[in-house]
């Protein structure tokens, strides 16, 4: 088990005061942090489970789109968070800029990273998207963790470029007559929480 040294509390007691974001807590009540892979899940019942793989709507063989768990008992795959910036001890603050890749998955010969894309008119998470070189050029590949009620959602809101001008939206999910849970940017944010993949 992760032990989080006592400097590191403090720079990051220090770093929230100063910085307005707090550390995101997993289900333990531990700061998220880098290098360690966490289960998402819908923070309510009810909500379908956990994270997972599905081929797109066009029906290729490779699974690109991220989906959820018909089954709330299900906790999916675990994923990773990266920071654009790092910090000391890797801990993942609310509203930072995020990378989330599922955790040794691969998905048409490369690591699956959550992108966001215009797919029918919808804007849609798929795992088209690919690890650092904040900037421009990646822009839709970025993510935040924000305080929602008592629990967290997702958001779309990059700010690794100060130029560009991104359609910000949170992360909610819908489900097709199919059964298929697929997750999307939405007025209605899914409440999620973060649970430690293996302890």
């Amino acid at each position: 088990m992760r032990i989080i040294s006592f400097f590191t509390l403090i720079f990051i007691s220090i770093f929230s005061l100063s910085s307005g974001q707090s550390p995101v807590l997993d289900t333990d009540r531990n700061p998220l942090v880098t290098g360690r892979p966490y289960y998402i899940l819908p923070a309510t019942s009810g909500n379908g489970g956990g994270m997972n793989l599905s081929p797109t709507t066009f029906n290729q063989t490779c699974p690109l789109d991220v989906t959820q768990e018909n089954n709330e008992q299900e906790n999916g795959l675990p994923l990773n968070f990266l920071l654009a910036i790092p910090n000391k001890g890797g801990v993942v603050l609310s509203s930072a800029d995020i990378n989330i890749e599922f955790s040794g998955a691969m998905t048409c010969g490369k690591p699956a990273v959550w992108q966001v894309e215009s797919v029918n008119g919808q804007r849609v998470v798929s795992s088209r998207g690919h690890v650092g070189n904040p900037g421009p050029d990646t822009i839709s590949n970025w993510f935040k963790i924000e305080k929602y009620e008592n629990d967290y959602k997702i958001v779309f809101c990059p700010s690794v470029c100060n130029t560009c001008k991104p359609a910000c939206g949170d992360i909610g999910s819908t489900q097709a007559k199919d059964g298929r849970i697929s997750l999307l940017l939405s007025n209605n944010p899914l409440a999620v929480k973060f649970k430690k993949a293996f302890k």
